[in-house]
């Protein structure tokens, strides 16, 4: 989950149950001064009401165009000492005038008169409905809560992107960095200390791990280098010993094999110089390269070589294609990827190259899917390849990087596919 969503998710849970417990709050202080003000205003209706009554003066009439009713009713003394003289209900009562049932606030109050007479005395006043004031604070709080939600979110989300910038730019650099390819600086224009520790510490990887990627480079190259001389002087030992001709059978085999293992190993170290000197730029120049011409010459030589295979190859070049890069590259790109659809592709197989808007791609047929995460890697060696030296793919991706190539590999309809993408 990104993490403006995790933020928005967390945001909007927090002001879910902040606005919930307002509107609890809200409802209930609402529902309390309501009822203080209901609850004075009847205590000034029943003190008007027994003042009149202890004066003896005529008391106001009922539907005299206030909402509030009354009812007086001698009582005695035992029924007055067994009521409170002051309570505070909630009834409903039926209001002719309407033909309808209300809710109304009740007053209840019980007093007495100068000769011991006790009167109870109700008053009645009509209320708001508490379904009614629920409902409708509950819609105007669902309202506020979405607007203010929208408002929170989206300024929330203008405010993030703007302080995140700057970390969005280091991802983006990050995305492009490829190592052993010198990277630009790493972007840290900020004022924000957090994130200038951050480039800063990135910027330190990055020199380090070039450093280590230098250094693993020129230790190949030197020591590739410096084992061609042993190789070349064991290479000649071995063939002035076969040309000696007083070699025992046994003696002369044990040599041939000496020197098919030698020869291996001079194959290994020029290949991994090539991709050190490959990895350290020194192939610059550049030509308009005919890619199709280079398919064709490989295809034509590969047959030849590998013709006890007995492999049929469809080429299919279309209108051609031609690339600006470096040729002995190019030349070295398109030979391992056909080279290893001929090494990799059992006897009596089929396989097809072919350029299609503004691809090459090699296919073979093939049993088992290969590690597409670690095809390209120096010396992986999937199923049925034993003899191989694992180093055909990763020149072929060195290239590729070089040039910013796109490659691929897919496993489809029992065929390997390699595809590189020149657009």
């Amino acid at each position: 989950m990104r993490l403006i969503y995790r933020i928005v998710v967390r945001l909007g849970i927090a002001l879910f149950v902040i606005m919930s417990l307002w509107a609890t709050m809200f409802y209930f202080a609402m529902v309390d001064e309501i009822r203080d003000e209901t609850d004075d205003s009847l205590e000034d209706y029943s003190s008007l009401i027994i003042t009149r009554v202890l004066a003896g003066r005529e008391l106001p009439q009922v539907g005299d165009g206030s909402n509030n009713s009354f009812t007086l009713t001698p009582i005695d003394a035992a029924y007055a000492a067994a009521r409170p003289h002051l309570k505070y209900e909630d009834h409903n009562f039926y209001i002719a005038e309407k033909q309808e049932t209300e809710p109304a606030r009740v007053l209840t109050t019980i007093f007495h008169d100068e000769q011991g007479r006790y009167y109870e005395l109700q008053v009645a006043t009509p209320t708001f409905e508490k379904d009614d004031l629920f409902h409708a604070l509950l819609s105007w709080i669902v309202l506020l809560y979405l607007v203010l939600l929208l408002i929170t979110l989206g300024v929330t989300t203008l405010i993030f992107y703007g302080n995140m910038r700057p970390l969005y730019a280091m991802l983006q650099w990050l995305d492009k960095y490829k190592p052993g390819v010198k990277p630009s600086p790493v972007p840290v224009d900020t004022q924000v200390k957090e994130f200038d520790r951050l480039g800063r510490a990135l910027q330190g990887a990055v020199d380090r791990s070039e450093e280590l990627v230098e250094r693993q480079s020129q230790f190949i190259g030197n020591a590739s280098h410096e084992l061609q001389t042993p190789l070349a002087i064991i290479g000649n030992r071995v063939e002035w010993l076969l040309d000696e001709g007083n070699l025992t059978e046994e003696q002369a085999a044990e040599l041939f094999k000496i020197q098919s293992t030698l020869g291996r190993a001079v194959r290994l170290n020029k290949t991994l110089l090539l991709l050190t000197k490959i990895e350290n730029g020194k192939f610059p120049e550049s030509t308009m390269v005919d890619v199709a011409a280079l398919v064709e010459e490989a295809v034509e030589m590969y047959n030849e070589i590998y013709s006890s295979r007995q492999m049929q190859v469809k080429v299919d070049v279309g209108e051609g294609l031609k690339v600006e890069m470096n040729e002995s590259l190019a030349t070295t790109m398109v030979s391992n990827l056909i080279k290893n659809m001929y090494v990799h592709s059992a006897e009596g197989s089929s396989g097809s190259v072919r350029i299609s808007s503004g691809r090459l791609i090699v296919e073979n047929d093939g049993e088992q899917v290969l590690d597409g995460e670690r095809i390209f890697d120096r010396f992986y060696q999937g199923p049925k390849s034993k003899g191989s030296m694992g180093l055909g793919l990763p020149l072929v991706a060195a290239v590729c990087r070089t040039y910013s190539l796109g490659i691929s590999y897919q496993f489809r309809q029992g065929r390997h596919c390699f595809m590189v993408d020149f657009s």
